[in-house]
């Protein structure tokens, strides 16, 4: 009988582990000035089912970006609240989704929009600042003063918004030598070389990358094999694809998230490729509310498979399951994040009919237990 039960127990041992195995945590970054929030959600994701659960809340200010170390220990976010915005560390245990505030600090720059870190470092887009601030971090996760400030000069052509510089992302290049920044107030591409064990230059400039006149550069991603660049521009909807070589661009396409016969105002928002490396999805705000889906051929270049309504309005981020089934959206004026079912043969979209209903949300990371 003691045999027994304790193969009993070792085989609801292993089902338990496999469970926990088909569970992702999905973190959740808000705005929390327009509608009544917490700060920083965390769930329990399905990737069998699409189904979740809300396990943890943590109040912080305004986390409309965030970024997770590798080893799945501690979360940054950005705490956007224009002159006053900072960057938050927290300590995070994944299997209950409990997050604990280590630290904070000025962000050096007004509105930071972007955040991203390595074992070494933290690094934020200021986008009003237009400013790019280096922290490093301390053994428990926590951080320290900001070790250098990069602040970026100029304007475009569309004097509403390019009225001066505007980081809007920092990225690592596959192999982690360089950090590319997009500037969506100097229509520029920074390409910096990347010193992470520097004490002071960590950052160094290695060239400028000019791209269309009053586009506004946004997001960028690149593809699985680390040899093409996607560049999604937010105030005219192009997209370009350049092919990437040890910290060189070189355009190969441009297209566009913006249908034919659209009239109305463009802010494309984010982009991402699927896990398998086959399609490329990308967001349009504004008055279109849309996603497109691009496969991907063998030159790297894009081919348009459709373009769907993202069923909510202000489609600010988005977000791709690890398993690759599903798509979620997050929609900063609807007050929801959107389902939907991946083809993986077609990439397609479907609506799920899902709905996580919660204020503002902006930010949306995946992470394993």
């Amino acid at each position: 009988m003691k045999k027994i039960n304790f193969f009993l127990l070792v085989f609801l041992f292993v089902m338990n582990a496999k469970a926990q195995d088909k569970i992702y945590n999905l973190i959740v970054g808000t705005y929390t000035n327009s509608c009544e929030s917490k700060g920083i959600y965390v769930y329990d994701f399905s990737p069998d089912t699409g189904d979740f659960s809300l396990k943890k809340t943590q109040k912080t200010n305004n986390p409309s970006y965030l970024t997770v170390s590798e080893d799945v220990k501690y979360v940054y976010s950005v705490n956007e609240n224009g002159a006053n915005s900072k960057i938050s560390s927290f300590r995070f245990d994944s299997k209950s989704g409990q997050l604990q505030l280590l630290n904070s600090f000025d962000s050096k720059g007004a509105d930071p929009c972007y955040i991203i870190n390595d074992d070494k470092n933290v690094i934020v887009a200021n986008y009003s600042g237009g400013s790019i601030a280096v922290f490093e971090k301390k053994a428990d996760g926590s951080l320290k003063e900001a070790k250098q400030v990069i602040q970026h000069t100029g304007k475009g052509i569309n004097t509403s918004r390019q009225e001066s510089a505007h980081v809007h992302m920092v990225y690592f290049s596959p192999d982690k030598k360089y950090i590319l920044a997009n500037d969506l107030g100097t229509d520029m591409i920074y390409v910096y070389k990347y010193n992470k064990n520097a004490p002071e230059k960590i950052l160094e400039l290695k060239d400028k990358i000019a791209v269309k006149p009053g586009s506004g550069p946004r997001h960028l991603t690149f593809s699985k094999d680390g040899k093409f660049v996607y560049l999604l521009k937010e105030l005219d909807g192009t997209l370009t694809v350049f092919k990437y070589k040890n910290g060189s661009l070189k355009q190969l396409q441009e297209t566009t998230v913006v249908a034919k016969d659209f009239k109305g105002e463009n802010s494309a928002a984010d982009i991402h490729i699927s896990p398998d490396g086959q399609f490329l999805y990308a967001t349009n705000r504004g008055d279109a509310n849309t996603i497109n889906v691009f496969a991907i051929n063998k030159k790297g270049t894009l081919d348009l498979v459709n373009q769907v309504s993202t069923k909510g309005k202000g489609p600010r981020n988005f977000a791709i399951d690890p398993s690759g089934k599903f798509l979620l959206v997050a929609h900063q004026y609807t007050n929801e994040v959107v389902i939907f079912r991946i083809d993986k043969t077609t990439g397609k979209l479907s609506d799920t009919g899902k709905r996580i209903e919660l204020c503002s949300p902006v930010c949306l990371v995946f992470t394993k237990f």
